[in-house]
């Protein structure tokens, strides 16, 4: 361990176990803190607790007993997913006990150096590109991509050394309690409205997003979206670190850019962004952050053009699937918001078949129509959201519209529409409760759907 141990005989209640809560109790326990875990679900059957009471850490499961806060805690680790008015959380504030999530554990006690990355969307690729990136001609250590992207921070805490390298993604649930976090480079990909039915307001939910650099000295550095004049307003005033912007719009000759097909870090070629395989702008500004971390790390531009050359995506981030009968099919079941699937269709050429639908959080979808009518061939539809999706594509002069069951019964729906040379593209728009437990398992589906078809088709 690098860092002093705050957490010593001190009386901590893990609120909600799912992953990240047992990991953040194994971390306290070997912290030597006295840890408590509950949690509202019945856990007498759960694996996991039953681990943590091995090592006589107390799991109270099936509700939150009434009398829980009049134990002497002296803080509160809350899962991130938690709101804050559960009944616990309240009473915790009400004795000002502070409330922090696991990652707030994790980084006081890590050794290695931090990049902290965060954003609404656009985290997970960005996370893996950097990974990628600082891998490839690493002489000593590893670095490890934590964090929301999966791996828990809490997991592998006291495994990492200073040689090592911590990429953590980081959401707005978990940043909301971090009041200590201060990672040396922080990167935030892009910023629109997202879970203002958790946050509030939007104006909460940035304020959570700018916790990633509040802490920061000038030492440090923080990159951010230049295209986005409210973010860079934000990040401004928030921060006392060093500014590095990147723009895919207009070059920058202190930040990373592009100009005539160039990339640049600041006046320094770097890249052709004919180099990237991968599809879409959005995926470009992905990479001009992923490169100004690499650059501040010390990174060859050779390595960097073998990543831009070599990486393929994340799973269900604009995912390339595979091609058949001259349809491409892509995997953007993370798309869980309009941005995002306007950031997809934005960044293909070719005519595209899109499959959309999901979760109805109340939400208009005009503010897609540009980019339907710009790019969108066809719509096939699905979930909660379809009778919405089939309004904005009328509005973009769409003509073929098909509203379907699911997103395995609209693969094979989309197929019929297209024709060579045409993108088949999940790319839902919202969310996806209505139907699957999360956009992975949605994700999951419509590439089975796809090999089905495609094994079908060669009978």
């Amino acid at each position: 361990m690098g860092k002093e141990n705050k957490y010593k005989n001190k009386k901590v209640l893990v609120l909600g176990l799912a992953k990240s809560g047992y990991y953040a109790a194994r971390l306290l326990h070997d912290l030597h803190a006295q840890v408590t875990v509950n949690d509202a679900q019945d856990l007498t059957e759960n694996r996991e607790a039953q681990e943590l009471e091995a090592l006589n850490i107390p799991v109270i499961s099936g509700g939150h007993p009434a009398d829980l806060m009049e134990q002497p805690f002296d803080l509160v680790v809350k899962n991130p997913g938690i709101p804050y008015d559960n009944p616990i959380v309240e009473q915790a504030l009400a004795q000002e006990l502070p409330v922090i999530t696991e990652v707030e554990v994790a980084t006081s006690v890590m050794a290695a150096p931090m990049i902290g990355l965060t954003g609404t969307n656009g985290k997970t690729t960005t996370t893996s590109m950097i990974q990628a990136m600082l891998s490839g001609e690493r002489k000593e250590g590893h670095a490890y991509a934590i964090g929301n992207i999966g791996v828990p921070a809490s997991q592998v805490a006291l495994e990492l050394k200073p040689t090592d390298e911590a990429i953590m993604e980081l959401s707005s649930f978990q940043l909301m309690g971090t009041p200590t976090i201060k990672p040396e480079i922080a990167v935030i990909t892009n910023l629109y409205s997202a879970h203002l039915d958790y946050h509030g307001s939007q104006a909460a939910y940035e304020d959570a997003k700018m916790n990633l650099i509040r802490n920061q000295t000038a030492g440090d550095f923080v990159i951010y979206n230049h295209d986005q004049p409210h973010l860079e307003k934000l990040v401004q005033k928030t921060t006392q670190a060093t500014l590095l912007p990147f723009s895919r719009k207009e070059y920058l000759p202190a930040g990373v850019s592009v100009k005539a097909g160039v990339i640049y870090f600041k006046s320094e070629a770097v890249a052709q962004v004919e180099d990237i395989f991968l599809e879409g702008l959005h995926n470009l500004e992905n990479f001009l952050a992923a490169i100004a971390v690499a650059k501040l790390k010390g990174v060859s531009n050779r390595v960097i053009q073998q990543v831009l050359r070599q990486f393929r995506g994340v799973k269900h981030r604009t995912q390339y699937v595979t091609e058949w009968a001259g349809r491409i099919f892509y995997n953007d079941s993370k798309a869980t918001n309009i941005e995002a699937t306007e950031h997809a269709l934005v960044g293909f050429n070719q005519p595209v078949i899109l499959l959309a639908g999901g979760l109805d959080r109340g939400n208009s979808f005009h503010e897609l129509v540009p980019a339907l009518a710009n790019k969108v061939k066809a719509l096939v539809t699905f979930g909660e959201t379809a009778p919405l999706m089939i309004e904005a594509a009328q509005e973009a002069g769409i003509e073929q519209m098909i509203q379907t069951e699911n997103v395995e019964t609209a693969v094979p729906e989309a197929y019929a529409l297209s024709e060579a040379g045409d993108v088949i593209l999940l790319s839902p728009a919202a969310a996806s409760w209505d139907q699957y437990a999360n956009f992975e398992i949605r994700g999951e589906q419509f590439i089975q759907a796809v090999e089905q078809l495609i094994e079908t088709e060669k009978q």
